[in-house]
């Protein structure tokens, strides 16, 4: 009983609950306070409505996707003044319009620093036209080339993922940067962090920055105080502060680890002890990374500076970190690192899987740990299943969070008719993120198949053409799908809980807006 009271106190006390409760009382006073105004008149009883319509019909008419026009739509049709006040909030919010000014003016700044050299171009230009096509796309519109010198080595598991990064960080000599979603004491971040201190005694210079909401869940908030206490620049992400503003939902969700300019890692995998298997938390915990060596790795850590400027202190010399690596791996293939803002109009991560899953011929292998997306993303795969592509979809059986997952469940029903496969990791958690077509294009990084992801996230990956490290991805998911349970019609019909499927149903509206 004594440590139930305790813990219910940490909560009641948390910082995390008050910063939400203060939200949530914002909210109510904002939209109280204007149904308590139109109840005094029926003019502005009936203005209220005619607004409505005009969000309603301003909605209709924005260049976005036809989810979130139809979860506004539904929102002020059913409650007026909470659509309008939302919306009308979203959109006019200061702080992401000065999000928007930073994330463009770090593109504009530090664009021109990386384009595709011409021994790679040319290269480029020997392969399928379709690839020739999105490499310039890459290059082009979104700012990220195409590099063929560069050795990637594939981690099936978290473990394997965290003990080469420790391994690499021992060996730095210039600089370590760090940008992931989630940091948290523990065992991985512990070992991590000694290392660290030894380095910076060496004189490397450490930069750490993490996602302000790791500060309400998983570090104290004085962290980042801490580690510059140890000589370690730090810095947090888009700070949670109690202030309604849309930017608390647009989340640093990258996972971008580069030593000296010359060797990069990203994936699936955080810096805590779930992901290695130290703490059990759903199960056996599933997860992938890679580590990039060579030319490719500029892209990374150009990524990591543009974000770094978006809080706090700025870094204006880009160039004194884009070092050209002594070391040039043989050519394997073509490497293209990438990132994804909410601010961009490419929606850079999403179109990646779609390039991939609209080229495949054979065979398309996913592995998400939730799937919750558009009609138009949905229409992409049914349509690869439809002209007989093999499609295969590996995601959780134990979820991490329920409705997300009863969410994506709902998605069942109509995946199974198009002829999509699809399985449930049964020994627990898949949190890899990943997509392999025809054993020669792949996609790896922190790109989950949702909305966040899509949308509302900063996201990173790697896009790998005919490149060996293919083979091993696809060894890892033959491997993962043995495991795996087959979802059936029947099973879905009977062995999921029919409150599961109407939870999913009731708050797939408003997945958009979540």
């Amino acid at each position: 009983m004594k440590r139930f009271l305790t813990g219910l106190s940490k909560i009641i006390f948390s910082r995390a609950l008050i910063i939400m409760l203060i939200v949530l009382l914002q909210f109510l006073v904002l939209v109280g306070g204007a149904y308590a105004l139109a109840s005094k008149s029926d003019y502005l009883y009936y203005a209220m409505y005619l607004c409505g319509a005009l969000v309603v019909m301003a909605v209709v008419n924005k260049d976005e996707p036809a989810e979130f026009k139809l979860t506004w739509a539904v929102i002020t049709i059913i409650l007026p003044m909470v659509g309008i006040l939302l919306y009308a909030f979203n959109k006019s919010n200061w702080g992401m319009v000065s999000l928007k000014h930073k994330v463009d003016e770090e593109l504009l700044v530090s664009r021109h620093l990386l384009r595709i050299s011409p021994g790679t171009e040319k290269e480029v230009m020997k392969q399928d036209p379709d690839f020739r096509r999105f490499s310039g796309y890459m290059d082009q519109k979104c700012g990220y080339p195409t590099y063929h010198n560069t050795r990637v080595t594939y981690y099936p598991i978290g473990e394997e993922n965290l003990e080469a990064i420790k391994e690499e960080l021992t060996k730095a000599e210039k600089f370590i940067f760090i940008e992931y979603f989630i940091i948290a004491e523990g065992q991985v971040w512990g070992d991590i962090l000694e290392i660290l201190k030894e380095k910076v005694a060496e004189g490397v210079e450490v930069r750490v920055m993490y996602d302000g909401l790791c500060s309400l869940f998983k570090l104290p908030y004085h962290y980042v105080r801490k580690l510059r206490e140890m000589g370690i620049n730090a810095k947090l992400f888009a700070p949670v502060i109690p202030f309604f503003s849309t930017t608390q939902n647009n989340r640093d969700h990258r996972k971008i680890l580069v030593i000296d300019g010359h060797t990069a890692f990203t994936g699936g995998v955080n810096l805590a002890d779930e992901y290695a298997n130290l703490k059990v938390l759903f199960g056996h915990w599933k997860d992938i990374g890679v580590k990039l060596e060579g030319r490719a790795v500029l892209s990374m850590t150009r990524m990591f500076i543009q974000n770094w400027n978006l809080y706090g202190d700025v870094e204006k010399d880009y160039e004194k970190y884009l070092i050209e690596p002594e070391e040039k791996p043989e050519e394997d293939g073509f490497v293209i690192p990438y990132g994804d803002t909410p601010t961009t109009k490419y929606e850079i991560g999403k179109t990646v899987y779609e390039d991939i899953i609209t080229h495949a011929n054979e065979y398309i292998h996913i592995m998400t740990p939730y799937f919750i997306v558009d009609r138009e993303f949905l229409s992409t795969i049914k349509y690869a299943a439809f002209k007989g592509v093999d499609v295969k979809i590996i995601i959780p059986h134990i979820p991490d969070k329920k409705i997300p997952y009863y969410v994506g469940r709902t998605f069942y029903p109509e995946l199974l008719d198009a002829g999509v496969k699809i399985y449930e990791y049964a020994p627990g958690f898949v949190h890899a993120k990943s997509v392999v077509a025809d054993g020669k294009m792949a996609a790896i990084g922190s790109v989950n198949l949702d909305y966040r992801s899509f949308y509302h996230h900063f996201e990173c990956g790697v896009y790998l053409y005919r490149n060996s490290s293919i083979y091993d991805m696809e060894k890892d998911f033959d491997a993962t799908l043995s495991k795996c349970i087959m979802v059936t019609p029947d099973y879905y019909k009977k062995e999921i809980p029919r409150r599961q499927k109407l939870l999913g149903q009731s708050v797939k509206l408003f997945a958009p807006l979540l």
